[in-house]
């Protein structure tokens, strides 16, 4: 059976410009995401700095922004000058966030050296649990100030003559969090992260600061922390912080696949505490929102590795599957209808824990379902959102009412004179028929419809079947002056590329 759906795209219904930070991801020192992730010395890929080249050119392919590190939990008790200097003489640290041990191989200068190769920018997360104001302005004059001062100089004598430049800095993480490294009160953060974050801009004037918001929706606290968090950092700070994760472990297919609309509903409300407290301190600035920590997460429920203090022992290493696809790419189209808002976004996290990117050490690397929507969202989802019309027949599940069948949103790039439609099939049974008026735009020519599908919506990609599940261009799709006519195959991610066609 084929259902009917309708969407009108007009050059004229502008939502937002896109900021490309919104395809951001995060590294954080957990489980093997670092070592036997991004850096693993004797991997036949390997470089002369131990990074494995297969994880780099997967990288690359997805051409993500911006990566948030250290952390996530670890940067709480993370103390940053164990990372820099000799690496012979770098302390052995127990790393109390996840219970390992920590080597420190990798630390600030090397993971810009990675950054840099895999075209990346570095978003710095700063240490409020055990530490505070004198260990972030020293670590933003290590980093950012170009020389003459004790920790610039000291930079360059661990072999770094030019600043890292390091624009965008988390201001802690997840303070709100009882299992969090020196966890606080709102009060407690909220004046902590303001006097950093001033002394920080003290140091180098040309940073952007992100506030941590509630570790999730679901906390007690939630919104009375935003709302305490911003009255004491308004002025200091420039983000607020999101962090939301999805499973579907009650193996409810259609309520897992409506879980977009919970992450709508989550930033129309802390957009909306930051415009009351805009609006309580008479402000003419506009905070913006980081979701710096997002993805689907079925291993939630588990925490730390079972044996004490091993090394990068494998840690959160989710198998992800078509319906995990599906959901990362309802949640990729739900940021960009929030483009307005939304300036940063970090797919949490990038190499093997609970990632789209897997590696096996000294073996292979695979790619998991989660990286298509992924990728081609980066690469097309760049320009103008339009705000489309659209008009879908519905469901109701569980946790939500009303739910479409298609998530949809679409991207003009002016420059490229292209239009990219994204949509989810969210019909577990049912094709879905979209008709496509591109009234303002004329005649538009297809440039390819790709699908990711497969009958079954369990199946993953494994090591020894790492292509079971991959998009093709055989999307069925046609234009006719202006107007298009797409077939969505049930459970489905579609990117419809058009080509906009001169007058």
């Amino acid at each position: 059976m084929t259902q009917q759906a309708s969407m009108i795209v007009d050059k004229d219904f502008i939502l937002a410009e896109v900021d490309p930070r919104i395809y951001g991801s995060f590294i954080e020192h957990l489980g093997r995401a670092v070592y036997g992730g991004i850096y693993e010395p004797g991997h036949p890929t390997a470089d002369m700095q131990g990074f494995r080249g297969d994880v780099l050119e997967a990288v690359r392919k997805l051409k993500v922004p911006i990566i948030r590190y250290p952390g996530g939990n670890f940067v709480s008790g993370y103390n940053w000058e164990d990372g820099v200097g000799p690496k012979a003489e770098r302390k052995r640290n127990l790393e109390l966030a996840w219970w390992t041990t920590e080597t420190n191989e990798v630390g600030t200068n090397e993971f810009a050296d990675w950054a840099k190769l895999a075209g990346s920018e570095v978003m710095m997360a700063v240490n409020l649990g055990t530490r505070g104001v004198d260990a972030a302005r020293n670590l933003v004059e290590y980093c950012n100030h170009p020389s003459g001062s004790y920790y610039s100089d000291l930079r360059i004598s661990h072999g770094y003559k030019e600043p890292h430049r390091f624009k965008t800095w988390c201001l802690g993480n997840e303070m709100d969090g009882p299992w969090q490294i020196g966890a606080k009160t709102a009060v407690e953060y909220g004046r902590l992260a303001n006097e950093t974050a001033k002394v920080m801009k003290w140091v180098d004037p040309g940073l952007e600061l992100v506030a941590c918001g509630s570790s999730t929706s679901g906390m007690s606290t939630f919104a009375e922390w935003e709302a305490t968090v911003l009255d004491l950092t308004y002025d200091q700070v420039d983000y607020l912080s999101l962090h939301t994760y999805y499973n579907n472990n009650e193996n409810d297919s259609m309520n897992f696949l409506a879980r977009s609309m919970d992450m709508d509903q989550f930033i129309g409300s802390v957009a909306s505490i930051c415009d009351y407290i805009k609006a309580k301190k008479r402000s003419k600035k506009k905070l913006y929102l980081s979701l710096d920590e997002w993805n689907v997460w079925n291993t939630i429920g588990s925490s730390r590795a079972s044996e004490r203090w091993q090394v990068a022992p494998p840690e959160f290493e989710d198998t992800y599957t078509l319906e995990d696809a599906l959901v990362v790419g309802c949640c990729l189209i739900t940021l960009l209808k929030h483009a307005d808002r939304v300036k940063i976004a970090c797919l949490a996290q990038l190499i093997n824990t609970i990632a789209p990117i897997s590696t096996e050490n000294g073996g292979p690397l695979w790619l998991q379902t989660t990286y298509y929507p992924y990728m081609h969202a980066s690469l097309f989802g760049r320009g103008t959102v339009l705000q489309p019309i659209i008009r879908s027949p519905k469901y109701d599940s569980k946790d939500f009412t009303d739910v479409p069948y298609l998530e949809a949103i679409s991207v003009y790039n002016e420059e490229a004179g292209e239009i990219t439609l994204f949509a989810v099939n969210r019909h577990l049974a049912d094709s879905l028929e979209l008709d496509v008026n591109l009234r303002s735009f004329g005649n538009v020519r297809l440039m390819e419809h790709i699908v990711l599908e497969h009958e079954n919506i369990k199946t993953s990609n494994t090591k020894n079947r790492p292509n079971e599940v991959v998009p093709h261009t055989r999307g069925v799709t046609q234009t006719d002056e202006g107007k298009v006519t797409a077939r969505l195959s049930k459970a489905s991610w579609n990117v419809i590329r058009l080509a906009v066609l001169p007058e």
